[in-house]
């Protein structure tokens, strides 16, 4: 025989009742009241029926069906009930479990604890001022007691028609009888609280279930005293999950507990700018999972935490972890530069929900009055990116720092590639008390120090996004050091095919005319300029800062040799060989099989060369074109078109495999 029968009427109750639905064991379910059993779904295997019993009539229930085991999972301050089933128990020989709800001891410095009822009362009378009941209507009457309870007390019970008429009698009525049905969240009391000037809040210690941390917290958030009544038992006893997995093991079923994980935004990171689900969220974790900074922010709800960033580190501890209900915290909103994108393809079997929070560029938009759907949203934390060249580009930038000098680095470098004139905001500490927005020119915030996790709002009204290649030869400062002319860098680039991440090299970069439009197309990338003399490299920096390009890294010394510790290219361009461009060639594709080559020559030798080594490598995709430009030179009324040294240009990529 599997019949068991099970007194609930709590959330450990309906918890036991779901996990029970189908399973091979008979439940017999009783609740007190008629709303009790309107809160359990009848199944096959489930049976409900409400009215409170006593010692006698339990055992009669319990010799009807049969039962094989009694569970107790009845409320924490039933000590009544929980007498008369150990009773009933023992005049019948049958095996009683008691399920019990977790203690919740956080935050308690401002709480009075009394032992019973009649000492709570006791002490009320001591005061003075405003009460607010939160402990239900069956012990109302003892609340009479208290000194001018009509205008003093005000009782909080649930809407139903016995439980208000019996108040009613009492002389609990109008303003100071509250009908209403939780859950109750911490901003709930505390509105509530404040409109009545609430100065002592009593209640029981109910747990996590019961919302007692809210009201704990409400109550001080209002400067009011917290009564809490002790439980009347001290008992022996399991959870709902140790519960479950006895009783797999004794009725033969399996038992997995679903772990609920949830995924949120922590917002901008102080609790008050958290969405009401957040707080839900936390407020029923059993773990919360976060970066120390942020799990210290959420200290408040009393919950155990574990701190990892890495989201291969969070998805150990949520498989590994005992508890069910694990609230993963993320900075900011889960869908904005979140962690979230990595974390959730590793979790995706157990279906986590995804909470949204309010992300820093809502607050600061928010703050500054300054709108953000025509903004170009970067984030420098953390990771690489270009913000100098956005900044050249768009009118509008808002950009996440981070790192020591996150703000500062910023700034300067603003500041030294031409850009010193843009508006910057810089906002610190967002929701915090210690909120600093300070806003000024590159220039003039360039010596303050800001703090490391800042969101900065960067405004450029002459931006111009420069959207084709082929820059004017006038834009580059020019010496004696050989330059690739606007119509041939211009079909250059076009067959180097840039995509906007990519690592480039620039083998003889002269003037670094290449480089820099290279960088320009690949804004995400970085572009290595490899030149043998120190006069050419200065005039490649200088030329990055004449012209705001910040992602090409100049590299003095010869082909090659110095393309050894380059990182894998994806692009590469030949200007010039000196007369290596087959050991150039094979460093590029020993680095990157599969890498795409551009070689420009005006020699018949190097053309040659180059001819031989596509054929020896057995290179893929190869095209040869020849540029003949000629430019008007004006001849006193008349112009003569004057030819130019005609260049071929080879492009090709390798065969994927590395082999010569």
């Amino acid at each position: 025989m599997n019949d068991i029968v099970l007194f609930a009427g709590t959330t450990e109750g309906r918890l036991l009742c779901e996990a029970l639905r189908g399973k091979n064991v008979t439940l017999h379910v009783s609740v007190a009241t008629e709303y009790g059993e309107e809160l359990i779904e009848e199944a096959e295997n489930i049976k409900v029926r409400h009215g409170r019993k006593n010692t006698e009539e339990i055992a009669a229930m319990i010799r009807e069906t049969g039962a094989v085991l009694v569970i107790d999972a009845t409320h924490p301050y039933a000590a009544e009930a929980t007498k008369s089933l150990q009773s009933a128990c023992e005049e019948t020989g049958t095996r009683y479990l008691r399920v019990l709800r977790a203690e919740d001891h956080e935050n308690t410095e401002n709480c009075v604890f009394a032992d019973d009822t009649n000492a709570a009362v006791n002490y009320l009378n001591s005061t003075d001022g405003n009460i607010l009941l939160t402990v239900g209507s069956k012990e109302l009457p003892l609340y009479t007691a208290v000194s001018d309870f009509k205008s003093r007390v005000f009782a909080r019970i649930l809407p139903m028609a016995p439980a208000v008429e019996a108040a009613a009698s009492l002389g609990f009525s109008g303003k100071n009888l509250i009908c209403m049905q939780g859950p109750f969240t911490e901003e709930l009391n505390i509105a509530m609280m404040r409109m009545l000037d609430i100065r002592y809040l009593v209640t029981k210690d109910t747990g996590a279930p019961g919302g007692f941390s809210d009201k704990i917290r409400a109550a001080a958030a209002c400067g009011a005293k917290a009564v809490v009544i002790r439980r009347p038992l001290s008992e022996d006893g399991v959870s709902v999950d140790e519960c479950l997995k006895l009783l797999s093991g004794q009725f033969g079923f399996q038992y997995h507990r679903k772990k609920e994980i949830t995924i949120l935004g922590l917002g901008a990171g102080n609790r008050g700018s958290m969405t009401e689900e957040a707080v839900n969220a936390c407020e029923n974790a059993e773990l919360i999972v976060g970066a120390k900074r942020i799990t210290d922010s959420l200290q408040s709800f009393g919950k155990p935490s574990a701190n990892a960033v890495l989201s291969k580190e969070i998805e150990s501890i949520i498989r590994e972890s005992s508890a069910r209900r694990i609230v993963v915290a993320m900075s900011g909103d889960s869908g904005f530069y979140s962690g979230t994108k990595s974390l959730l393809p590793l979790i995706s079997d157990l279906e986590p929900v995804i909470l949204p929070g309010i992300s820093s560029l809502q607050y600061l938009s928010a703050k500054t009055g300054i709108s953000w759907d025509d903004a170009l949203l970067v984030s420098a934390h953390g990771r690489h990116c270009n913000y100098v060249l956005k900044v050249r580009n768009h009118k509008k930038v808002i950009a996440l720092v981070g790192g020591e000098d996150g703000a500062k680095k910023f700034i300067s470098d603003l500041c030294e590639y031409g850009l010193s004139d843009v508006t910057v905001t810089v906002a610190e500490n967002l929701s915090y008390e210690n909120e600093r927005l300070t806003r000024g020119t590159a220039e003039g915030l360039r010596e303050k120090e800001f703090d490391s996790l800042s969101i900065l709002l960067i405004e450029n009204p002459r931006a111009q996004l420069y959207t084709s290649h082929g820059r004017d030869d006038e834009d580059f400062i020019r010496t004696e050091v050989p330059m690739t002319k606007q119509e041939v860098r211009s079909v250059t680039l076009s067959k180097l095919k840039l995509r906007p991440g990519d690592i480039c090299w620039d083998v003889g970069a002269g003037t670094g005319s290449v480089s820099i439009e290279m960088a320009e197309c690949c804004e995400d990338g970085v572009v290595y300029a490899i030149e043998q003399k120190e006069d050419a490299c200065r005039l490649i920096e200088e030329n990055m800062r004449h012209l705001g390009v910040p992602n090409v890294t100049v590299v003095f010394g010869k082909a090659p040799e110095s393309l050894l510790d380059l990182p894998a290219p994806d692009r590469v361009f030949i200007g010039g060989s000196s007369g290596s461009l087959l050991e150039i060639i094979s460093a590029a594709l020993s680095k990157n099989p599969s890498c795409r080559i551009v070689l420009n020559t005006v020699t018949v030798e190097t053309f040659s060369e180059a001819f031989e080594a596509i054929e020896k490598m057995k290179l893929q995709n190869v095209e040869i074109i020849s540029i003949n430009v000629s430019r008007a030179r004006k001849l006193g009324r008349y112009h003569l078109m004057t030819a130019q040294n005609p260049v071929s240009i080879l492009s090709f990529e390798g065969g994927g495999n590395g082999d010569e």
